[in-house]
């Protein structure tokens, strides 16, 4: 019997961009997934676009926020109504190519990773412009992926049945912190040598500040991880490392 995915969406503000994430769900060649679109109190047509979406698609379901709480409250309760072994993430701006979920359950299958990850290219706002790949290392434990920017959102799945159910920690890098919460536990991440998302670059976004990426990184070893000044220091000149060859050109 086909294994269920379920699907998390986090959207605010997304009217611009969600069509097309979720119309890359809906082209995928594996068919058996839920898509769970979370809408944190979005003030434009986010919540109208998902409606029309799941009106016409049942696995398509929306999960409205009665107060704005952030993307990893949205996370959650997406996460509180998945039914499937697998856990897939999708950003609302983000999109998948057709067999990102087929090739990626094949690697789950075969590797029996508890968490994989694929490479991926970043698109400009206007979803052109498509840049280099983005290559990804062959796995990661904790330790390698605390001096790591290897595991996009949009590219990550989760199996369950090996994991437990998991809820994302209210913080900056939610996903961040919660690919080091399952390494620290003694899985290891496996990677999918294969472009299958599109990452949007919006422009103005929080994320994009360099300075202020940094600083949460840096929190997220000392508030979360508990490591010490020596060893965040460690770890951070590898990060930052990294994350300068992943985005010295577009």
């Amino acid at each position: 019997m086909a294994e269920l995915v379920s699907i998390i969406t986090p959207a605010f503000n997304a009217a611009k961009y969600i069509d097309k994430a979720i119309a890359s769900v809906q082209q995928q060649t594996y068919p058996h997934w839920e898509l769970i679109v979370t809408d944190d109190c979005s003030p434009d047509d986010t919540r109208q676009i998902v409606v029309g979406f799941a009106e016409q698609d049942r696995r398509v379901k929306l999960v409205a926020q009665t107060a704005n709480q952030g993307p990893a409250m949205a996370r959650n309760a997406s996460l509180q109504k998945a039914q499937g072994r697998f856990i897939a993430f999708l950003d609302s701006d983000d999109w998948w190519l057709p067999r990102k979920l087929e090739l990626q359950l094949d690697l789950m299958r075969c590797s029996g990773s508890a968490l994989t990850y694929t490479q991926f290219r970043r698109v400009n706002q206007d979803g052109n412009n498509e840049g280099r790949l983005i290559r990804v290392p062959d796995r990661l434990t904790y330790q390698t992926l605390l001096g790591n920017t290897a595991i996009a959102t949009s590219t990550a799945m989760v199996d369950r049945k090996q994991t437990g159910d998991f809820q994302m920690t209210k913080t900056y890098y939610d996903d961040f912190a919660l690919w080091l919460k399952l390494l620290r536990e003694g899985h290891v991440a496996k990677a999918l040598h294969e472009d299958l998302m599109r990452y949007r670059v919006l422009r103005g976004s929080v994320s994009r500040s360099k300075v202020n990426s940094a600083a949460k990184v840096w929190s997220t070893y000392r508030e979360i991880e508990g490591l010490g000044i020596a060893s965040s220091s460690i770890h951070f000149s590898r990060y930052a490392c990294n994350a300068l060859l992943k985005y010295v050109r577009f």
